[in-house]
Parts: C-alpha cells; sequence; structure tokens
C-alpha cells in the first residue's frame, strides 16, 4: 500500500486516507496521524448515562426531531444571541446529511471559501451545482475575501452561474482560525446586496481556544438568510454517535427551506436516532458539569494546535495562528526550492514525501480544493491526544499537556521530521 494514495476521487478524501493509514499500521508501519479531523477523546461519562438512559426511545418519532431535543437545541443558540424558535430547528444523524439536504433544498449554485472542508463541494456536485472557490483572507480562513466574493459573482454571472448560496465555517476546518466580526459583517452585507443565501457551518464554535475571542455568527446580523448548522462530534468527541442540528430562519423563506430539509429527511433518514436525542437534549440544555467539560477540550485542543503551529513555523512554513478547532494549515512554500530536490513541487507529492519518508499522514491541501500546486496540507492535531483512553483522558485534565511524556513524544517526532524536511537523504 505504499504507493497508495488519495486522489481526489471517490470515497471522500479524509476517510480513504485514514483507512490507508490503518492499512499501514497493520502492516506494521509506525505513523503519526495528522490526516482525520477527529477529536480524539473519551466520551464523557455523563453522556454514556444518557445514551443507555433513552435506550427506551425505539420508536420513529417526529421527523424533525423530539419536542424535548429542539428545545434544548433552542436554548443553546438563544445563549449565543439567537433567539430561537423550536419549530425552527432540525436534528439528524449528523450535521452532514443537513448540509446535503440544504443543497438538494436550496437552488443555484455555491460559492465557497478555498480552501475548504473537503465534503462542501462534492456535496454541491451530487445536488446538479457549480461550484465556485473563493480565496479565503490572509488573515483567517473559513470565509470568502470580500472583495474576490464580489469578483466571483460578477465572473460567475457573466459566464451563465447562478451562484445563490455562500459557504461559511466559524472557527474553520481546514485552517484552525476564526473569522473576526468585521469580516463576517462584510460578508452579510454582500449577502444582503446579492441575495445569497448563508449557510454558517458552526460545529466548531464551541472549540474556540480563548473564551473570551469574540464570535460573531453571520445569523445575528442577516438572521433571515442564514441557516446554522452544528453538532456535536467535534465539540464533545461524538463522532461515530453522528448528531447534527440545524437552526433554520424565520420567515417564508426560511420555513419553506426547513419544510423542504424535513421533506428530504423523511426519505432519507427519517428521524435522529431516539437514544442520540436523549445524549443531544443533556447536551444542548449545557449543564454545569458538561461546559467543564467543554472548556477543558477547548483547553487541550488549543495547547496542542499551538505547539504544532510553533514546529511548522520554525520549520520554515508560514502559518496562520491557530484559534479555533484542531488544525493548523502551513505553507511551506518557502522551502520550495530545496523541497524540489526531493521531487516536492505540489500538494500530493509533500503528502507523499512526508508519509513515505517520515511516517507522518497530512491530507494535502489540493483535496481542500485549494491549488494543486501551492505546497500545503492540513494536520489535525487532535490526534496526539494518546492512543489510549487513559492517555487521552490524562491529556484532558492536564495543566500543561504537551509535557506529558506520550503527547512530547509525537510532538518531539513531528519537530524532528519538519526540522529535516528539506535536507538530503541520508
Amino acid at each position: 500500500m505504499r504507493g497508495a494514495f488519495v486522489t481526489g476521487h471517490g470515497v471522500s478524501p479524509n476517510l480513504a486516507l485514514n483507512q490507508l493509514v490503518d492499512e499501514r499500521r497493520a502492516n506494521g508501519e509506525s505513523i503519526v496521524h495528522l490526516g482525520f479531523g477527529e477529536a480524539r477523546l473519551p466520551v464523557f461519562a455523563p453522556l454514556a448515562e444518557r445514551l443507555a438512559s433513552g435506550a427506551g426511545r425505539n420508536a420513529y418519532g417526529p421527523v424533525a426531531g423530539g419536542l424535548d431535543v429542539r428545545r434544548a437545541v433552542a436554548g443553546y443558540f438563544e445563549r449565543r444571541r439567537l433567539p430561537t424558535d423550536p419549530g425552527h430547528v432540525v436534528v439528524a444523524p449528523g450535521s452532514k446529511p443537513l448540509l446535503m439536504a440544504l443543497q438538494l433544498a436550496v437552488p443555484g449554485d455555491v460559492l465557497l471559501p478555498r480552501p475548504c472542508w473537503n465534503t462542501y463541494a462534492p456535496q454541491a456536485r451530487l445536488a446538479g451545482k457549480r461550484v465556485y472557490g473563493v480565496p479565503v483572507p490572509g488573515t483567517c480562513g473559513g470565509v470568502p475575501g470580500p472583495a474576490a466574493l464580489r469578483e466571483t459573482i460578477r465572473d460567475a454571472r457573466r459566464s451563465g452561474g447562478d451562484p445563490r448560496v455562500v459557504v461559511l465555517t466559524l472557527p474553520d476546518n481546514p485552517t484552525g482560525t476564526l473569522a473576526p466580526p468585521s469580516l463576517v459583517r462584510e460578508i452579510c452585507a454582500i449577502a444582503e446586496e446579492e441575495d445569497l443565501l448563508i449557510v454558517s457551518d458552526e460545529i466548531y464554535r464551541d472549540v474556540v481556544h480563548d473564551p473570551s475571542t469574540p464570535f460573531l455568527s453571520p445569523a445575528e446580523i442577516a438572521p433571515l438568510r442564514t441557516v446554522v448548522t452544528s453538532g456535536l462530534s467535534k465539540s464533545l468527541a461524538l463522532g461515530g454517535w453522528r448528531i447534527g442540528v440545524a437552526r433554520f430562519p424565520g420567515g417564508p423563506r426560511g420555513e419553506r427551506i426547513r419544510d423542504t430539509v424535513v421533506s428530504i429527511a423523511s426519505e432519507v433518514w427519517s428521524t435522529l436516532a431516539g437514544p442520540m436525542q436523549e445524549v443531544a437534549a443533556y447536551s444542548f440544555s449545557e449543564p454545569p458539569e458538561l461546559r467543564g467539560h467543554l472548556a477543558a477540550c477547548a483547553r487541550l485542543h488549543g495547547a496542542v494546535a499551538r505547539a504544532v503551529h510553533t514546529i511548522m513555523v520554525d520549520a520554515g512554513a508560514t502559518c496562520r495562528p491557530p484559534t479555533g478547532a484542531f488544525y493548523v494549515y502551513p505553507d511551506f512554500e518557502p522551502l520550495r526550492a530545496p523541497l524540489g530536490r526531493h521531487g516536492v513541487d505540489d500538494s500530493l507529492s509533500l503528502q507523499r514525501h512526508l508519509l513515505d519518508r517520515f511516517g507522518i499522514a497530512v491530507l494535502a491541501g489540493h483535496l481542500l480544493d485549494d491549488d494543486e500546486k501551492a505546497l500545503r496540507f492540513k494536520a489535525a492535531t487532535s490526534m496526539l491526544y494518546g492512543s489510549t483512553p487513559e492517555q487521552q483522558t490524562l491529556a484532558l485534565g492536564s495543566d500543561d499537556p504537551v509535557r506529558l511524556p506520550h503527547v512530547a513524544a509525537q510532538l518531539s517526532r513531528i519537530r524532528e521530521a519538519f526540522s529535516s524536511l528539506a535536507r538530503p537523504e541520508g
């Protein structure tokens, strides 16, 4: 399997890379896995208790979700300055199917920040839409650059396109950054002028590293044209439990989109599994013990992401400082000449070089709709907390997790690899 690499066709590239890493590890290779955006932490005990207590919820129930969970989600948004009626909430088995349903429910082509999460564009194309990537600003990812957004809209319409939806990610996957309120306001103003629906993916909202960092949702500025999606995969490390939510705007347009999404849901996933609704109702009500756990998770994600960012910058990359989620997105353009002597001249060959020479798996930037010739990749730092639940729990409770022996050993291996990235082999 040494020559097998993800090319962007078939299975979603992050899932394909994860499978490749598992296969190579099964063959005895030692690999530091930075290529999969999973919050690698044990299940918080009260969540497991809620899952067990919900086992009796074996009826289908309402497609949009039970009233208890929709009320809890509404309260969650209200505590974040977004007054929400439970009737405007839909829960689902993950935010991914909700995002797909939105692509099917809303007409028009799609504007995406570039780079962006590797699922947005394939979903839009599956729905028969054209996709327009818009470069992100130098300061952050997750939102298109305002000037570039205006230009892309004009060019798309001149060429027969029909851009009507813009997707934002706050905080961002893959750059690990959060767009400031001023930039969010600019994008909302353009959406108003151009009559765009905003889809704001806020699944990392509770993974902002510093709780004092200002967060502005587009739904606060453009409430009648913003759909917010979220879930528990990232903040509470429940990716395998598949719990997603969407908040739809009020007014005729929002209600029409919500009703169409529910209609699609009724034919695709029926409803979120009852035990998961029990977990969601508890989680989105945010009892004190859960808030404390979320704060500890955010601190851990921030500490390790900053450590990896330092390693990348020290190795010669340019890289936005991470402020949310658990990613860094370095650019090794400053090392293009020495890397070229190793045959590295694009993101795929850089990914191959890191895995084959150093045993470090990353997700190449071209798989995130970035320029394939750029020397950029996503590194998911959440994979460094430990290989066992015991190690992960220790990291979560530590005041200085990067100094724990098992975390420090992984960071040391990454530092050694990147410090010698462009040196001759031997």
